[in-house]
């Protein structure tokens, strides 16, 4: 009986040998690796800013850039929704140019990736200059576009008859934009608020500024200037809007713009 119950012991301490190299062994038990860090380390006052744009589909952080999806749709009507699947959204022209007439595009879903610095950086020397096509995004989704019309880098004068009663118009691709005040936005928020960001990260404002107009002489080439601003209290270079060529931006970005993709 003694041989018995060694045998017995020795066969139950083999049974748990086994079921414990069997836990080891087990795939689907996973346990978390010291070495790896899965804190989320983005906070909310990094974003705060850019949440503004209440046009986004997503913002994020990503390495050192703010991540903002967009499908550039604007969120008011337009006579360039006629004919489209938002032909909800038209509406006939009923704004103060004389002069306008209706262009043959028609607004298209455009989804627009944009990075933009998060920290952004004043330039010295070595400017870029800004291209046709998309050099930031307003607060309503909609991409913002320089002073030039295209191809070839033409002045406004004609194309401003082509805008819309909220100073926006689509391109040949359907890509809604604005080239200069974005009259809904500054109508519903305020001619002083924040209107979006350009690709380097600085901000863009209205056309007015502790309650008087903007003008181009307060502006340097770039078309902005450095200040504290209600969303930047410590100060932070900025764009504005004007009712005057370059409307947006003048000879370039006034730091390393982001990237803007679709």
């Amino acid at each position: 009986m003694k041989n018995l119950g060694i045998i017995t012991s020795t066969i139950l301490l083999m049974i748990g040998f086994i079921s414990f190299e069997s836990c080891k062994n087990d795939d689907s038990v996973a346990m978390p690796d010291p070495l790896v860090d899965t804190t989320d380390t983005t906070t909310a006052d990094e974003l705060a800013v850019y949440k503004k744009v209440y046009g986004a589909s997503d913002i994020y952080k990503e390495g050192n850039f703010v991540v903002i999806k967009v499908n550039s749709l604007p969120d008011h009507p337009s006579p360039y929704y006629k004919d489209t699947d938002w032909s909800d959204k038209f509406e006939g022209y009923n704004g103060t140019n004389p002069d306008f007439h209706l262009n043959p595009n028609r607004v298209t879903q455009t989804n627009y990736t944009y990075k933009f610095p998060l920290n952004p950086v004043e330039l010295s020397s070595g400017n870029q200059a800004t291209t046709l096509g998309t050099i930031g995004v307003a607060i309503n989704g909609v991409p913002l576009f320089n002073q030039y019309a295209g191809p070839n880098e033409q002045e406004l004068t004609n194309e401003i008859n082509s805008f819309d009663q909220y100073n926006g118009h689509p391109q040949q691709q359907g890509v809604y934009h604005y080239h200069i005040e974005p009259l809904y936005l500054t109508a519903n928020k305020g001619k002083e608020a924040l209107m979006g960001f350009l690709l380097d990260g600085f901000p863009v404002y209205g056309p007015e500024e502790n309650g008087a107009e903007v003008t181009n002489s307060y502006l340097d080439e770039f078309h902005g200037h450095k200040h504290a601003t209600a969303d930047y209290p410590n100060g932070i270079y900025h764009y504005h809007f004007t009712d005057a060529a370059p409307y947006l931006n003048g000879d370039g970005f006034k730091g390393t713009p982001g990237t803007a993709t679709r």
